[in-house]
């Protein structure tokens, strides 16, 4: 099949210039079974998307098909205002990647690996975006400097994976692909990693594509959550935006005279009022707790696995951005 092929007519106007990942339609098939059908979602300059989904939902082949490394069935697909397809060396160069794991040879040392990686970013330099990333500052970003000069195969897994994350982004990327960043961090370097995802997003507007396990990790970076099942997006929103559609209960707790009360209600607000006009001062502890992302990632995966498709499709309803 011909890249001409692939494209079908963009609906509605085409993407502005803050618009860094347009799929319309997307289709992957193999064989007779479509493991992606009409997947259609946007991200914006300096958001941080999460991609989530079971195991066989088609993350990785949506990944794969925005980075160039797998051609499409059918649809219409922009990156960086270019058809992955069709991208060469300076779209490439725009682009960064961290995968779950990077095979190299032991002898490399930190420095001298990012040094070498980032030569190879120099000729796609522009006034806007210089290239690559001045290797220091690189390593003190990822909180590799006092391990700059050592060998790596003399890392450890935590240390390993910082390096993986400054490989995807010393030639300062425009777009970059996370995942699972943080598997094999400890609670100190997982922090350091959100800070500097916060970083890029905010004063580089990088824009991240994050696949992950770790619902916190996602509720905590992205700006939006798109979930995959079934070969489509069933839900697109913020955290919270998806935890209210999801479900219009909250659960309040309280302490009164040390006995501790539990209470649903669709109107929080209206109840903790009241609760406070008849007991005041004698209410403490009080929490309002709606659905988490996990509540509405494990309601969707429940759906699906007992066969229920549509009707979890129907439940999460598209949030609009």
């Amino acid at each position: 099949m011909s890249v001409s092929e692939l494209s079908v007519p963009a609906r509605g106007a085409r993407p502005g210039p803050d618009v860094v990942l347009d799929v319309r339609g997307l289709r992957m098939r193999y064989g007779q079974v479509d493991v992606l059908d009409r997947v259609d979602f946007q991200a914006y300059r300096g958001e941080v998307l999460a991609l989530l989904g079971p195991n066989g939902a088609g993350k990785t082949t949506t990944i794969e098909i925005l980075e160039g490394f797998r051609m499409r069935s059918a649809g219409a697909v922009e990156v960086l205002g270019v058809d992955p397809a069709r991208g060469a060396e300076a779209w490439r160069a725009r682009l960064g990647v961290v995968l779950q794991s990077w095979r190299d040879h032991g002898k490399w040392r930190v420095r001298e690996l990012l040094r070498h990686l980032g030569s190879y970013y120099t000729p796609y330099s522009t006034e806007s975006t210089p290239r690559p990333w001045d290797v220091d500052e690189l390593i003190a970003a990822v909180g590799l400097t006092e391990h700059a000069d050592k060998k790596l195969s003399r890392l450890s897994g935590g240390q390993r994976r910082r390096l993986d994350v400054a490989i995807g982004i010393v030639g300062r990327p425009e777009l970059l692909f996370l995942d699972e960043p943080t598997a094999g961090f400890d609670p100190h370097a997982r922090r350091e990693f959100h800070d500097l995802v916060h970083r890029l997003s905010d004063l580089d507007e990088t824009t991240i594509l994050l696949t992950t396990h770790d619902l916190d990790e996602a509720e905590k970076l992205a700006d939006r959550i798109l979930i995959l099942a079934g070969g489509s997006i069933i839900a697109d929103g913020s955290a919270d935006a998806l935890s209210r559609r999801m479900s219009t209960e909250a659960e309040v707790r309280w302490t009164r005279d040390g006995e501790r009360f539990v209470h649903s209600t669709s109107d929080a607000t209206t109840f903790v009022r009241e609760l406070f006009a008849q007991h005041g001062a004698a209410i403490s502890d009080l929490e309002v707790r709606r659905a988490s992302l996990e509540d509405t990632y494990m309601a969707l995966v429940r759906e699906f696995e007992s066969g229920r498709g549509d009707a979890a499709a129907r439940s999460f309803e598209v949030v609009s951005r």
